[in-house]
């Protein structure tokens, strides 16, 4: 039965299909360009008024630049058609990237809350409208950044970790504008600190239930989505096929799931017919392209047939 995989481009072609950029690629570059724009205003504006929270502002936009930089170089990679080398294909480049920037993410949120605490015992002076200004400006950017990103983000994994570097980004804004204008205000000074550990603990939080399916996904898991029980129990059901054994459910990538496993045939049922119904069960409701059967007669069953792994 031919496998119908949707890259099947001729590698004749396979290399000047990396020069045009996609509508998502041109929002990606558009989003990075803002916020290295962002990054330098920013800089600028921190020397001239001797503003370090500026700076330190500048420096996250900078960060958001380059988590923006390596989901954009995945997304190109993972494009690639499969080759010598990476025989499944490089689609896992966006899964890769998703853990490089949860990670940093990470990173990030600890430091926030760490840089919170401090405050809460050391409230920080500021020096005056400038930098809630500049914080006002840098808030805006990041919403237009987010918002260029934010509709690739809804089905890669990929996209959703930067799009986070955004909304962190965005939210680290919103507590310079709003701890910076109590202390200006009112001269209160624990809102900033208080704001800060909020966000510090929903960046951990989103990180956190980001970065697990993407672990999920390079370590073989099976799809959250897929029921094994419920696919053993269809391939069951093919006739002719008598018992699955050493079967492996798991994600190529993040839309793509792969099965593989030993099919014992009945006495009498028919290879061919069995491998198509049970490739036809699979496809169908299951959703799963990708199979491997190795087809095994009455007789000579594997020694150590379990159902799950080898």
């Amino acid at each position: 039965m031919p496998h119908d995989h949707h890259h099947g481009h001729d590698h004749g072609h396979a290399h000047h299909h990396h020069a045009d950029l996609d509508s998502g690629d041109k929002r990606v570059v558009a989003a990075v360009a803002v916020n290295i724009l962002l990054t330098l205003a920013q800089i600028v504006a921190g020397v001239v008024s001797g503003s370090l929270a500026m700076i330190a502002d500048a420096i996250h936009n900078l960060s958001d630049a380059l988590s923006l930089v390596i989901a954009f170089f995945a997304r190109r990679i993972g494009k690639w058609p499969a080759d010598a080398h990476m025989t499944f294909g490089y689609g896992r480049a966006e899964v890769v990237a998703a853990l490089i920037n949860y990670t940093t993410l990470i990173v990030v949120a600890f430091y926030l809350a760490a840089e919170g605490v401090q405050r809460l015992f050391n409230p920080q002076e500021v020096e005056g409208w400038i930098v809630v200004v500049v914080a006002g400006v840098a808030l805006v950017i990041d919403t237009i950044t987010a918002l260029l990103v934010m509709r690739l983000s809804k089905d890669s994994a990929n996209m959703r970790a930067a799009f986070l570097h955004n909304v962190a980004d965005a939210l680290g804004s919103v507590a310079v504008i709003v701890g910076g204008t109590m202390i200006l205000l009112y001269d209160w000074r624990l809102v900033d600190p208080i704001v800060t550990l909020m966000i510090a603990g929903y960046i951990l939080w989103h990180s956190w239930q980001g970065i697990m399916p993407v672990i999920r996904i390079l370590m073989l898991g099976a799809p959250e989505d897929t029921d094994l029980d419920e696919v053993l129990t269809a391939l069951r059901g093919v006739d002719g096929l008598a018992s699955v054994h050493h079967v492996h459910l798991w994600r190529m990538q993040e839309h793509e799931t792969a099965l593989e496993a030993h099919v014992v045939l009945e006495p009498g049922g028919e290879p061919e017919q069995v491998k198509h119904a049970a490739k036809t069960v699979l496809r169908d409701r299951f959703g799963i392209r990708h199979t491997v059967l190795e087809l095994e007669a009455a007789g000579a069953v594997c020694p150590d047939a379990r159902v799950v792994g080898h």
